[in-house]
C-alpha cells in the first residue's frame, strides 16, 4: 500500500519511507537517463538544466558559472540568518565514456535489479555512482529538511568537467573567489570504505596522465620477411615500461617518491584503526598477491602510484596478424600524494624515458627525426593537479565527523582516498580546507561498464547529506 507523502514524517536523519523512496527513484532515473559523457557538450548542457530545475523545485535558485570552451558549473546557495559558517558542497555531473557493447543494460536507460525494499538492490546506469548519486542525495535531503531552518550558509558547486581532468576549474575558481568563499568544501565523490562502513576522508591523490608512443617501421611489416631485422615497437615498449616499475610495485623512476609529506600521528592512528579488508578484497577480486607486500591498502594509497591503464599495438585474438607493428602506445595514470608536484613528476618521467636511450618529442615525428635517431618516443600529457590533505585535528574536521556520526553512527576516518578529485586545485585557489564525504558502494563499477548504486548506499547517503546540511 502506498502512503500519502504527507504522512511520511521523520527526524532529520531518518530514512525515507516507501512512498518517498519511489519518488526519489523515479526522479533519479530521469536524471540518469540524460547522457553525460564528458565529450558531449549538448548532453552536459541538458544535465545542467535538469539540475537547475530540480533545485528550483526545492526553492533553491541556481545559476551557471560559464567559461568559454568548457561545460558550465551549476552554482547555488542557501543563506541562513545568523549563520555560523559557510559550507560548500562539491560534486560533478559529467561522466566517463560508454561502450554499450560492454554493458548488460543500456547505459542511459536506468534499470533497477531487485526490489525497492531490498537494501542490496542496485540501480544500473552511467554515473549512477560517479557522481550523480551525491547530487540526488542532496536533493532528497533538502526535501527531508523542508521547514527546518539551517544554522549555516550552504553553497552548491557542481562541475561539468571533472572526468575530463578539471582543466578549467582553477580559472573558474580564480574568477569567482568571493562568490565561492567558505569555511570548508565538502567533496561529494567516491566510494565508502570497502567494509561498507561510511568513511570521511581528508585528502585525495593528485593525478597526471601520460601517453607514450614508440615508433617502428613506417608501415606494418610481414613478421617472417622482416622479423629479427626491423625493430618492434611493442617489444621496446614492454622493456621501457618494465624499467619504470618492478614486480613488487615499487616505481623505479628517479625521484618519484621525493617530497612526500609525512603522515601525522593522528593520520597514522586512523589508518591503524581502519577495518582490515585486504584479505576479503583479495578473495573478491581473485588476487593471488598484491603489490607492496606487507602493506595494507590504506597505507599503499598514501604513496604515489604509476599504473599502465592501456596498451595498443596492432591486434590480438581473431584479428591478430603476423606483422611487426608500426607503433606501440601506452597510456599511463600517475596518482600523486601530498608534497609531490604533478609538473615535476612529468619532468621525471621525461627524464626516465630519455635515460633509456630515447629521443623524446611532443608531437608525431617527421621522417628526418625518425631516420636520425635509433629510438624515438612521443611523450604527451593533458595536464593534472596535485594532491591535497586536510588535518583531521581542525575544528571544522571534527564538526564534519560529528555530523556524519550523528547521522550514521561511527565512521571510518582516513587521511587519503585512492582516487583523484581536484581537492588540491580548490585548496590552492581558495585557501580552504577540503573534506571528502563519499556515499557510493565500493563495488559500483565506476568508470567501467555496468556502473551501479546499491540502494542502501543511496538511502544512507541521503541521511548523511541531511546531517551535513543541518550541521550545528
Amino acid at each position: 500500500m502506498r502512503l500519502p507523502l504527507a504522512l511520511c514524517l521523520f527526524a532529520v536523519t531518518a530514512l525515507p519511507c516507501f512512498a518517498q523512496k519511489e519518488t526519489i527513484l523515479r526522479e533519479y532515473e530521469e536524471f540518469l537517463s540524460i547522457p553525460n559523457v564528458a565529450a558531449d557538450p549538448a548532453g552536459l548542457a541538458r544535465n545542467a538544466r535538469w539540475i537547475i530545475a530540480a533545485f528550483a523545485k526545492r526553492g533553491v535558485t541556481m545559476r551557471l558559472l560559464e567559461t568559454p570552451g568548457t561545460p558550465a558549473v551549476v552554482y547555488g546557495e542557501i543563506k541562513a540568518p545568523n549563520a555560523r559558517r559557510t559550507v560548500v558542497f562539491y560534486s560533478h555531473y559529467d561522466g566517463q565514456p560508454v561502450d554499450p557493447k560492454q554493458w548488460n543494460t543500456a547505459p542511459f536507460d536506468p534499470v533497477l535489479k531487485g526490489t525497492l525494499t531490498d537494501p542490496e538492490a542496485r540501480l544500473f546506469a552511467r554515473s549512477a555512482s560517479d557522481s550523480k548519486a551525491p547530487i540526488m542525495a542532496i536533493l532528497a535531503a533538502l526535501d527531508q529538511l523542508k521547514g527546518k531552518p539551517l544554522t549555516q550558509n550552504v553553497k552548491f558547486f557542481f562541475e561539468g568537467e571533472e572526468e575530463a581532468g578539471s582543466r578549467h576549474l582553477q580559472t573558474i575558481l580564480e574568477a569567482n573567489k568571493q562568490l565561492l568563499a567558505g569555511d570548508v568544501w565538502l567533496i561529494c565523490d567516491g566510494p565508502v570504505h570497502q567494509s561498507r562502513k561510511q568513511q570521511i576522508v581528508f585528502g585525495a591523490r593528485g593525478n597526471r596522465s601520460v601517453e607514450i608512443t614508440l615508433y617502428g617501421p613506417s608501415r606494418e611489416l610481414h613478421s617472417g620477411h622482416y622479423g629479427n631485422w626491423a625493430p618492434n615497437p611493442a617489444l621496446r615498449l614492454a622493456h621501457l615500461l618494465a624499467s619504470m616499475k618492478n614486480e613488487d610495485g615499487k616505481v623505479l623512476v628517479k625521484g618519484f617518491y621525493d617530497g612526500i609529506e609525512p603522515l601525522s600521528a593522528t593520520e597514522k592512528r586512523a589508518i591503524a584503526e581502519a577495518p582490515s579488508i585486504d584479505q576479503d578484497l583479495r578473495k573478491e577480486l581473485l588476487l593471488g598477491e598484491t603489490e607492496n607486500p606487507g602493506m595494507k591498502i590504506e597505507e599503499a594509497i598514501n604513496l604515489p602510484a604509476l599504473t599502465i591503464r592501456g596498451l595498443t599495438s596492432a591486434h590480438t585474438g581473431a584479428l591478430a596478424s603476423n606483422v611487426i607493428p608500426a607503433t606501440a602506445v601506452a597510456s599511463i595514470d600517475i596518482r600523486l600524494v601530498k608534497g609531490v608536484d604533478h609538473k615535476l613528476t612529468f619532468d621525471r618521467i621525461l627524464a626516465h624515458v630519455k635515460s633509456q636511450g630515447y629521443f623524446v618529442v611532443d608531437k608525431d615525428p617527421d621522417a628526418a627525426t625518425l631516420l636520425s635517431h635509433p629510438k624515438v618516443a612521443k611523450v604527451t600529457s593533458n595536464g593534472g593537479y596535485n594532491a591535497e590533505r586536510t588535518s583531521m585535528d581542525l575544528p571544522i574536521s571534527q564538526k564534519v565527523i560529528a555530523a556524519a556520526e550523528g547521522a550514521l553512527g561511527p565512521v571510518v576516518k582516513l587521511p587519503t582516498m585512492g582516487g583523484s578529485v581536484p581537492n588540491g586545485t580548490i585548496a590552492d585557489a581558495l585557501h580552504v580546507p577540503t573534506i571528502l564525504v563519499p556515499i557510493c558502494n565500493h563495488d559500483n563499477n565506476q568508470h567501467s561498464s555496468n556502473e551501479n548504486i546499491r540502494l542502501q548506499n543511496l538511502w544512507d547517503g541521503i541521511k548523511l547529506m541531511q546531517g551535513l546540511l543541518a550541521m550545528n
